[in-house]
């Protein structure tokens, strides 16, 4: 079986996806039914997710009617807690089961809040302690005033997702702040940290130029620039766990921050539907996937075990033909980080709107 198989890699399956109907359903895309027979062992949310969830869908009316003069923010906050909670008691097994590596469950802070660093650990904070739940994962983005929010919301002792991460260079910065993080927490062995990573919009951006470059050598890079850096981040991994200030922090307990890879629905038709999974496995890693992207793991995934550490110097020189494109890959991850600071405030803006119409209505 391929999830299975997955896991046997060392690839912890998460799924992309929370809603109340799937929190309570009883068909096979349920929560309880693929936390039974699909591998899943953790849940990541996002602004947008959230908001296909709740807009229209009956199971929030009554909450939604119930708190009528409540501002629009305090009723999206509640709505929102309330799911995240709801899914931490189903991982609650899974969890104890795996000593708190997964069985994990993530929320984010206000996306608007991406380039406040006061005001993203004050509501880190206030998440933490509206869901109060062990396995619950605050998102913070990996944006320049993310990371020493990162390293407050850790040194508190709580478990942090650090997500919109595009490029290698950022990805040192946010394990980094991680470590620090560490150094500074009374109790690490508490804490549990991942790093989002994403895919699939980098080949999306990437691919755009070498279409537009249309020359035999830009043709034979497509679909390529990805995965390798995603490789390169995961040699980045393995490098900055093994250092000695990192082996000072496991010695009073602490646990590796695991690159976990997001954006793994593959956008490009003409790509195999399960590359950002069987490309992506190594130990010590997680994989989040949307719903469609599990199945077709479930249906036709061919798992090869570990795809990452023998390919580090075919990574290199995916990157070295990019940049003798003049394709540069750190200013296509700068423009990422940009536009998903941007998709999901916007995202988010569009929750509150449908929340204080169906308030209205």
């Amino acid at each position: 079986m391929s999830v299975a198989d997955v896991a046997k890699g060392g690839t912890s399956i998460w799924l992309d996806d929370l809603s109340r109907a799937k929190i309570s359903g009883t068909d096979a895309h349920s929560l309880p039914s693929r936390i039974a027979h699909s591998g899943v062992v953790g849940v990541t949310t996002n602004p947008s997710i959230f908001g296909a969830a709740i807009a229209g869908a009956d199971e929030y009316a009554a909450d939604i009617a119930a708190m009528k003069n409540a501002s629009v923010d305090d009723v999206v906050k509640k709505l929102t807690t309330d799911d995240v909670r709801a899914a931490c008691d189903l991982f609650k097994e899974i969890y104890s089961a795996t000593k708190g590596v997964d069985g994990r469950v993530s929320i984010e802070v206000d996306p608007r809040l991406a380039h406040d660093t006061e005001a993203t650990i004050a509501q880190g904070k206030e998440l933490w302690s509206i869901i109060d739940r062990p396995n619950l994962m605050i998102k913070v983005p990996a944006t320049i005033e993310g990371l020493p929010a990162i390293t407050a919301l850790i040194a508190a002792g709580i478990s942090v997702n650090v997500t919109l991460i595009f490029s290698v260079k950022r990805y040192g910065a946010v394990i980094d702040a991680y470590i620090s993080g560490i150094e500074a927490a009374t109790n690490p062995a508490h804490v549990h940290s991942v790093a989002s990573f994403f895919i699939s919009r980098i080949d999306s951006s990437i691919d755009a130029l070498l279409k537009k470059d249309g020359s035999e050598a830009a043709m034979s890079l497509l679909g390529k620039a990805a995965i390798a850096n995603a490789h390169l981040a995961y040699q980045l991994f393995e490098e900055k766990f093994s250092s000695p200030r990192w082996q000072a922090q496991v010695a009073r307990g602490a646990h590796k921050q695991r690159p976990l890879w997001a954006s793994t629905g593959v956008k490009d038709p003409a790509y195999d539907d399960t590359r950002y999974v069987v490309e992506l496995i190594a130990p010590d890693t997680v994989n989040t996937m949307p719903q469609s992207t599990l199945d077709a793991i479930i249906d036709h995934g061919k798992v090869r075990g570990n795809t990452i550490t023998s390919n580090y110097g075919a990574a290199v020189e995916v990157l070295k033909d990019l940049s003798a494109l003049d394709i540069s890959l750190d200013s296509v991850t700068t423009d990422l980080e940009v536009d998903g600071v941007k998709k999901f405030a916007q995202a988010w803006d569009d929750l509150l709107a449908n929340v204080k119409a169906a308030q209205q209505g």
